[in-house]
């Protein structure tokens, strides 16, 4: 049997200390999240691979560097309101749940939904909750928010969105425009939104957040 603790501490090690993510905030979190629990059990042997881990069609986690560089990226501070956007099997909720106050997430999938329920209660997260809804919709009824992490590649984000953030509230995001991907971190100053690239990466695409094509003849 695999030695998780092991491969969690050389994943830190490995892919996140040596991708200049030093707040020891995202390492104590990352270091205590059980990862191998939020991977289908047959992928289990690959949970803190430098690799994006399939969980359902259409769906995969994000690889820990990345993910941890985002992290970084969103500067999250303990009294923070998050909403956390197509978590999949809820990593992402657990290790922001403890970094941030509370943590709202949203997923489209109703059967990870299911298994991040499931998997938050049993680790014993009492600062989230995670319910099935659509993304792009985010959740106004419980924001605004300091910070909206979203797990993944977008080529557009909608104003009902980003209308969520609080006044210096930040949105998080890999942005892919002709199929190159920047993680960019949006701003909310006021009625103003400012943009700034923090890394290139690429991710999986978040379902929904696909430019709509025009139609050609």
């Amino acid at each position: 049997m695999r030695d998780f603790a092991v491969a969690r501490e050389a994943m830190v090690d490995s892919q996140v200390r040596t991708s200049d993510v030093t707040r020891y905030s995202i390492i104590d979190a990352m270091s205590w999240c059980p990862r191998e629990l939020f991977v289908p059990r047959a992928r289990r042997d690959v949970a803190y691979a430098d690799i994006e881990v399939p969980l359902a069609p259409g769906r995969a986690m994000l690889m820990p560097r990345a993910f941890a560089k985002m992290l970084d990226a969103a500067e999250i501070g303990s009294e923070d309101l998050v909403l956390d956007l197509a978590p999949g099997t809820g990593y992402s909720t657990a290790v922001i749940s403890r970094l941030a106050a509370a943590v709202v997430a949203i997923e489209p999938d109703a059967d990870l939904v299911g298994q991040a329920t499931e998997t938050l209660e049993q680790l014993e997260v009492v600062n989230a909750v995670i319910s099935r809804g659509d993304p792009t919709a985010g959740d106004p009824a419980h924001g605004p928010y300091d910070v909206i992490f979203v797990n993944g590649a977008v080529e557009q984000v909608p104003d009902a969105l980003t209308d969520q953030l609080k006044d210096g509230g930040r949105l998080v995001a890999i942005f892919v425009e002709r199929g190159v991907g920047q993680c960019r971190t949006v701003l909310r100053v006021g009625d103003t939104l400012a943009q700034r690239i923090a890394f290139d990466i690429n991710g999986p695409m978040v379902p929904g957040f696909e430019r709509r094509r025009a139609f050609a003849f």
